[in-house]
């Protein structure tokens, strides 16, 4: 710790009544009422002030000014910083409060409130008026040092600082509170020394913790105080921002993805100006980010925009403090920037610039399909309101029935066509941009085909320029999906894309910028604790998504669907992109890209690969092979134990153990069978299993979660055996359920398996909603949407009786057979829908109470069911439990890997040496 000249304490300067500027006196001198003359202004009465009572130095000046013009208190205290560089009120802070200023109108005699010093009467226009109050400014009051000092530290900084524009902040922030020094990105942090008052000194420390604007965000400040350098005299050397730092080992905090700011967007829709109508216009609160660097620390010669040279333009705002574009590393505009350009299928340049745009937007409104290179990829866009086209895109596309995103030009149209509430609206607008899951109203613009049998929207607003360039273009909602078949990554280059996308997309509208790393659009849904992550791509990955100790790098590899990857490096837990399923060779190419990716991109390789207890899996094999690449230990995870700990993590609960209702379509269990409906006690050392539902078989194995209907035959033949055929009528071809019934009662090919996904499916079939499904979970989609409609809150569950035992079996027999008699009644679909959720959360409640452990995790894909999810966390609070559902990592399997790495990490430190 650095020792300092004792300070005085700091004495009160009372105000003298010629210490004020007034009107007449500006007429008088060459200065206008504007902030630079005002900031001057205040400093020379402050200065004088500090003279005539032989102060050392000022600490704060306290003030007013006339609001006889629209004026920003801020940047008069930005100027009266700049001029008080090298003076005796360097660092001192400004506080001005603005004073309504009135008139009175000579004429009619009104009181009103002059604009910008125009003595006009808004009644009469009369221009003779006698102003009331106050003009000009004052001193009220000062703080000063009796004696000098001057303080110097040194300051660590981590978190999101690289890629949010958080140098300029620090520079506005040390400029405004007259600081020297400098900042720099590191590869591990952003590093800064500043030099000035003490007092100064603190309250830049203090604007770092905690008025950094979004999406930047401080983790940690190292602190070290240095010796001052230039003693009693203030500093003059000014604050600067300097070259990078080199060599250093980046730690994990990759800034993600930025949607357009309101003033960029702004800029791009004017009338006029450089930037009017530029679809790659960005600044530094803006743009792209994970999409575009290639290494730390986050410079512009290293990221794909590097072969973009600046213009003269450009480069002047790239070097300017005071514009938003200052070390903006995106910045580009129509004379240096990417340039767009519409493509044929074959490849050819029909168009460029905005006669690109305007013939993209021509297509999409006669009904034409158009493959769009977006931010992290290509997208494919139709015409949302145009069922022929919604048609042909599900066609070609080969989806079915799966809904569609759909793109509105801005919020206002959003609302127009979806019920969003406050905190809804307000992840739309946010600088994530993400895919919004909320009510449709009725009736609806949109093409029914866009979301068959769906009250809900997917909608999105513009994530660039380009898209709302578009959007606007177009004049009307369009579907905005991946450009791909369903099924497969997301095209990225051009070249692939004209492949690829053949026969799909019949124009390609596209840019030069490359593409670094892909990245989708994200998922979001508004839950009981808020919004909800369901699948965390741009705008959220690859940021943090929890603090959790390792003390070695380890590679969290996922499951099989919504495939993720997890890095839990520097304390933290780093979770990729949304990868997709990984049911090709393509997709398990872009699991070991993005893996290279993420080792090459930290400098690391793992120590430990954490991957999931199923052999067979593709994750589960890259596992293997990379461990051996790279001399790592594999660890395998269950997989509902993961499921448990991605909450776990999330929410920091590393001490004791939690009940965690793991709940989905089905995952390999400890003792080799598929698992699905588990109730686990569990940490991050390991787990018991405690409850779990009655197994029941899958006739055709993975074949049951395509076709509810075998779901239902296995569910039907644990109950009801050698009687099942009677009660299955309906339930396809009776030939087919006969075959089925046979390879159950032989045991081929009809696993036991105690997932409550399947059993969402069986009902579902069992209530006649759906047979077959063209995509994973839509039987229990429509089984929550029917049993939304039930008018009862409070239906009667149906009955799943827990046995004693241990672990507790919950017997769905007595729930088949109530099912079964409600619907030989005619009972409503609604209620029996409804009867059967509530089943479950009595079920969930009955568990917690039993196993009695005060906190309960909600984990797994059944809780991507809203009605479910919000009635069980209501009761489960409602009983005193403290509930705990995941927010930023999915609940679905896209989070299997933040919950191995959290696993494997524990396990690593405990047989070597941990805590």
């Amino acid at each position: 710790m650095a020792c300092h000249p004792r300070r005085s304490p700091p004495s009160r300067v009372r105000p003298r009544p010629c210490e004020t500027w007034s009107r007449e006196r500006a007429e008088e001198e060459p200065t206008s009422m504007h902030e630079s003359s005002l900031g001057k202004e205040v400093l020379r009465l402050a200065l004088a002030r500090v003279d005539d009572e032989g102060a050392a130095r000022v600490r704060a000046v306290r003030g007013w000014v006339a609001e006889t013009e629209q004026l920003d208190p801020e940047a008069i205290a930005f100027h009266f910083a700049a001029y008080a560089r090298g003076t005796k009120a360097e660092g001192a802070r400004l506080h001005l409060v603005l004073l309504r200023v009135e008139a009175e109108c000579h004429t009619c005699r009104r009181t009103y409130r002059p604009e910008q010093h125009l003595l006009l009467c808004p009644r009469c226009g009369s221009t003779e008026a006698t102003l009331l109050g106050p003009t000009g400014l004052g001193i009220d009051s000062m703080e000063v040092d009796e004696e000098d000092g001057m303080a110097r530290v040194s300051l660590h900084v981590e978190g999101i600082v690289q890629g949010v524009g958080f140098r300029p902040f620090v520079y506005g922030k040390a400029i405004a509170l007259g600081l020297s020094g400098w900042v720099k990105n590191g590869c591990s942090a952003v590093e800064i020394e500043a030099e000035g008052s003490p007092e100064a000194i603190e309250a830049f420390v203090r604007a770092l913790e905690f008025d950094v604007p979004k999406p930047g965000a401080v983790a940690r400040i190292e602190r070290r105080e240095l010796p001052a350098r230039t003693g009693a005299a203030p500093p003059s050397s000014g604050f600067s921002i300097l070259p990078s730092e080199e060599g250093a080992r980046p730690v994990p905090l990759l800034p993600a993805d930025l949607a357009t700011c309101a003033d960029c967007m702004a800029e791009t829709l004017a009338p006029e100006g450089r930037r009017r109508g530029y679809p790659f216009t960005t600044c530094a609160r803006c743009g792209p980010r994970c999409t575009i660097i290639e290494s730390l620390p986050y410079d512009r010669d290293r990221t794909s925009m590097r072969t973009f040279a600046l213009c003269d333009d450009c480069r002047h705002e790239y070097e300017d403090p005071r514009n938003r574009r200052f070390h903006a590393e995106t910045i580009a505009c129509p004379r240096c920037g990417p340039r767009l350009s519409l493509l044929s299928p074959a490849g050819e340049e029909i168009a460029e610039a905005a006669h690109a745009l305007r013939d993209a937007a021509a297509a999409l409104c006669a009904g034409r399909v158009v493959a769009l290179r977006g931010v992290g990829g290509f997208q494919l866009l139709v015409d949302a309101t145009d069922s022929d086209a919604v048609r042909v895109l599900r066609r070609r596309k080969r989806r079915d029935e799966k809904p569609f995103a759909v793109l509105f030009a801005d919020a206002h149209a959003a609302a127009a066509a979806a019920m969003l509430s406050a905190e809804e609206m307000r992840a739309l607008v946010g600088p994530e941009a993400p895919i919004v899951l909320a009510r449709r109203r009725s009736p609806s613009v949109l093409a029914p085909e866009v979301a068959p049998r769906s009250p809900l929207v997917g909608a999105m607003l513009p994530a660039s320029p380009l898209h709302r360039l578009i959007a606007e273009a177009a004049g009307r909602p369009l579907i905005c999906t991946s450009g791909n078949l369903s099924g497969e990554p997301l095209a990225v280059d051009v070249p692939e894309a004209l492949t690829r996308l053949a026969g799909i997309a019949d124009l390609f509208l596209v840019h030069d910028r490359p593409i670094v790393r892909a990245i989708d659009d994200s998922v979001v849904r508004a839950g009981p604790d808020g919004i909800s992550v369901i699948r965390r791509a741009r705008g959220f990955a690859p940021l943090s998504v929890a603090r959790w100790a390792a003390d070695a790098p380890v590679l969290g590899m996922g499951a099989h669907l919504k495939s993720t990857m997890t890095l839990a490096v520097g304390g933290e837990l780093l979770t990729s992109q949304h990868l997709g399923d990984l049911d090709g060779p393509a997709a398990v190419d872009l699991l070991e890209r993005t893996a290279r990716d993420m080792t090459r991109f930290f400098d690391l390789r793992p120590s430990v690969i954490a991957c999931d207890l199923h052999p067979d899996y593709a994750s589960s094999r890259l596992a293997e092979r990379l461990a051996r690449e790279w001399g790592a230990e594999v660890v395998r995870v269950q997989h509902h134990h993961a499921h448990v700990l991605s909450v776990v993590a999330e929410h920091g609960l590393d001490e004791g153990e939690v009940l965690g209702l793991a709940w989905d379509g089905v995952g390999l269990g400890a003792d080799g069978s598929a698992w699905g409906g588990e109730a686990l006690v569990a940490s991050a050392s390991g787990f018991r299993r405690v409850a779990h539902l009655r197994p029941f078989p899958l006739p055709g194995g993975d074949r049951a979660a395509r076709e509810p209907r075998r779901s239902a035959l296995g569910l039907l033949y644990a109950t009801l055996g050698p009687d099942t055929l009677t009660a299955a009528r309906g339930l396809g071809d009776e030939s087919a359920a006969s075959c089925l019934l046979a390879a159950m009662t032989r045991g081929f090919a009809a696993p036991l398996s105690t997932s409550v996904g399947r059993l969402f499916d069986a009902v579902a079939a069992l209530l006649g909603l759906r047979d077959t499904c063209s995509f994973e979970g839509q039987a229990a989609m429509e089984l929550e949407w029917c049993a939304a409609t039930h008018p009862d809150p409070r239906p009667e569950p149906y009955p799943l009786p827990l046995s004693d035992g241990a672990p507790a079996v919950a017997d769905t027999g007595p729930l088949v057979q109530a099912l079964l008699t409600d619907r030989a009644a005619g009972r409503p679909l609604a209620e029996m829908a409804a009867r059967f959720h509530a089943g479950l959360v009595d079920l969930g409640a009955r568990v917690a109470e039993r196993v009695n452990l005060p906190r309960v995790v909600l984990a797994g894909g059944c809780f991507q069911n809203d009605l479910l999810t919000r009635a069980l966390t209501s009761r489960l609070r409602a009983d005193g439990f403290d509930v705990r559902l995941p927010a930023r990592v999915p609940t679905n399997d896209g989070g299997i890997s933040v919950g191995q790495a959290a696993i494997a990490a524990r396990s690593h430190e405990s047989r070597h040496g941990g805590r």
